[in-house]
């Protein structure tokens, strides 16, 4: 059989099966074959992998994104007011004379144009109460450094030189001494340049005629040194040398130490003497074994050539006695550490056996360390030295000559 069992079933009876018209034509005929459901399937697969093969040869960039085009008109931007805030009250300023214009609008500015002091309580903020001394029009005011006359540039920087006809960094770079009468006591503190907070609280609250000593360390000593300086503060250059405790007591890097030959020596000194400038002489930082060996003179001999003095704070047991001072470099001892029991009454007992020795011999110097409690109580012991007949002066006076020679421990 080659018909299906349904064509049969569905036929009526007694009706010759029909048999489809073939097309005449030739067009005819394939439209007659396109009719056919698997030819027609056919021709659609085939279309559209032909469709998809061209977009995948020729590509089209745009196909499918949304295309408009708009015109861009250029305005002017539109202003809005704004509120005004409210002025605040203008302090009061310094003006140089009746009728010029103002030239500090506040405390840092005046601190920072012309040499005031701003001492604030422990704790406090530039918004709190301050305290502002202003110097006297003839307060002494120190040498700009670094001076020409008396620099070079060596290894490690520039460094204090003698200049020519002997001018030395000990007179050019000096505080000098106010005038007046009665009892001098000289006050170095000695530490300075590594914590900042102890440091700018020494520059500010001690008075200017008190000699301020600063250790070569730290990314921040040089500014603070300049910062000493503009506030009238002479300083000195602590040099770290070796102690009788050595290495269990270490002064740091760069330290001189007996062991060493002179030339590793004189360029760690060079390396100190190069971390900033302005200073009037070298103090020791420890050295209580260096300062009494032979290896101490050639140090001590490169200092002075270079215009400097050298201060003994007074800490070690003994004084810095090299075997000989060829160079004639001035020296000299602090005869009282005021802090060396570190107590509030230790300390005031110190001063008043300080007051004692100046009043006995006219002149006495004397040393602390930057710590927060000794600052504080010179601090105040200072407020009232001029109403017990004593004046402040500052330590090179000690090594310039300009004392009374019966405390001399230089000679």
């Amino acid at each position: 059989m080659t018909e299906s069992t349904d064509d049969i079933l569905t036929r009526p009876l007694g009706v010759p099966e029909a048999v489809p018209a073939q097309p005449a034509s030739r067009f005819g005929r394939l439209i007659a074959a396109a009719r056919r459901p698997r030819i027609a399937a056919a021709a659609i697969a085939g279309g559209f992998a032909v469709s998809a093969g061209l977009i995948v040869a020729l590509g089209d960039p745009q196909g499918g994104e949304p295309r408009v085009q708009v015109a861009i008109t250029m305005r002017e931007p539109v202003v809005r007011p704004t509120a005004q805030a409210p002025v605040p009250a203008q302090p009061d300023v310094i003006t140089t004379a009746p009728g010029t214009a103002p030239l500090q609008r506040s405390a840092e500015e005046i601190e920072t144009a012309s040499g005031v002091t701003v001492v604030r309580p422990p704790g406090s903020g530039p918004s709190e109460a301050v305290v502002i001394r202003v110097p006297p029009p003839n307060a002494p005011r120190l040498a700009p450094a670094p001076d020409p006359r008396i620099s070079e540039s060596g290894r490690h920087g520039l460094m204090p030189k003698l200049g020519e006809s002997r001018i030395r960094a000990l007179d050019v770079y000096a505080r000098p001494e106010e005038p007046g009468t009665g009892p001098r006591i000289a006050i170095v503190v000695t530490g300075l340049g590594v914590g900042q907070a102890a440091t700018a609280g020494a520059i500010a609250r001690l008075p200017a005629a008190v000699s301020l000593a600063f250790l070569p360390y730290g990314g921040e000593a040089e500014r603070s040194a300049a910062r000493a300086r503009d506030a009238g503060h002479e300083i000195f250059l602590q040099l770290p040398m070796e102690p009788f405790d050595y290495p269990d007591s270490d002064p740091g890097p760069q330290t001189l130490l007996t062991a060493l030959r002179g030339p590793e020596n004189a360029d760690r000194l060079a390396w100190a003497m190069a971390r900033f400038p302005g200073y009037v002489g070298v103090a020791n930082f420890m050295g209580s074994k260096l300062m009494v060996d032979a290896a101490f003179e050639p140090i001590l001999r490169e200092i002075g050539a270079r215009g400097l003095g050298f201060l003994d704070d007074g800490t070690a047991p003994r004084a810095a006695t090299p075997p000989g001072n060829k160079g004639k470099t001035p020296i000299v001892r602090a005869e009282l550490v005021l802090d060396a029991t570190p107590r509030a009454d230790a300390i005031d007992a110190a001063l008043a056996q300080a007051e004692a020795r100046a009043r006995a011999n006219g002149f006495v110097l004397v040393s602390a360390s930057g710590a927060a409690l000794s600052v504080d109580r010179i601090a105040r012991w200072a407020r009232e030295i001029d109403a017990r007949g004593l004046r402040l002066v500052p330590a090179s006076v000690a090594l310039r000559g300009g004392r009374d020679k019966r405390v001399s421990t230089a000679d």
